[in-house]
């Protein structure tokens, strides 16, 4: 039999979004809540930067403040992500690191595997993309990054499936080096989106509908869907505070 995991899906902004993905972390490796997938969408749209990028070297600073545009720093690694409201998905898993046993590419591969799966129940053919990216015909579609705890691991990432990539690359600085090794010259020839390499415009509850169905195949789980605990909203209004404030944002 399946086991059971917590289902949530939420919407809310990004300094929310980020402390209540620490907030699940530090309390599943306290083992106060159970093994959970989270699907959320960024309202407004913002930009999360990864907690060893340089602020000014990751974001255009003057766009985003000229256009308010929230700039939020994970505790996660990685790079820059432009979370369009009306065309990106991000999903979080947090559980025991039990539940992905290997090294951390492993674990990548693994959790990546649904968003492969979920990209070619929707018509395209997907592929991870060591260390930690999905593409579609070549094209970064999904980048994602982890954090760990002793007990516990939490995975977030973007699944771009219909963003505007002309404003993602207004709001992101692409390092020379990273198109370099990539063999691109921009962030255009980079980054796709669903909609983009189908033709056609895509929803975004098919994009969850996807999504869930494909972190149970993968996962031979059953997803549950199910709200938040007491003690998540507790700690996670504590940390919105952390993440909203300029020290934490301009610490590099």
């Amino acid at each position: 039999m399946a086991k059971k995991w917590r289902l949530l899906i939420d919407v809310g902004d990004g300094y929310w979004n980020m402390a209540i993905d620490e907030a699940m972390l530090l309390l599943k490796n306290e083992g106060v809540i159970p093994n959970t997938i989270r699907l959320y969408v960024m309202r407004p749209s913002a930009v999360t930067i990864g907690y060893f990028q340089k602020l000014r070297e990751a974001v255009n600073l003057e766009y985003v403040i000229a256009n308010g545009i929230p700039v939020i720093r994970r505790i996660t690694g990685g790079g820059s992500v432009y979370h369009d409201e009306f065309g990106e998905v991000t999903y979080c898993v947090v559980s025991d690191i039990s539940e992905f046993p290997g090294d951390i590419e492993d674990s990548y591969r693994k959790i990546c595997s649904a968003l492969v799966s979920a990209i070619e129940k929707l018509g395209l053919k997907a592929e991870f993309k060591p260390v930690n990216d999905v593409l579609v015909n070549g094209k970064k579609v999904s980048g994602s990054a982890q954090a760990r705890k002793d007990k516990a691991l939490m995975q977030h990432g973007t699944l771009m499936y219909d963003t505007d990539i002309q404003m993602l690359a207004r709001v992101l600085k692409a390092p020379k080096e990273k198109l370099k090794a990539h063999r691109v010259e921009s962030i255009f020839e980079r980054v796709t989106t669903l909609s983009r390499e189908l033709g056609r415009k895509v929803r975004r509850e098919e994009v969850i509908d996807a999504l869930v169905k494909s972190f149970e195949k993968e996962f031979d789980i059953k997803l549950i869907r199910s709200n938040y605990f007491k003690e998540e909203r507790r700690l996670a209004r504590k940390l919105v505070e952390k993440y909203r404030s300029k020290e934490w944002l301009y610490k590099r």
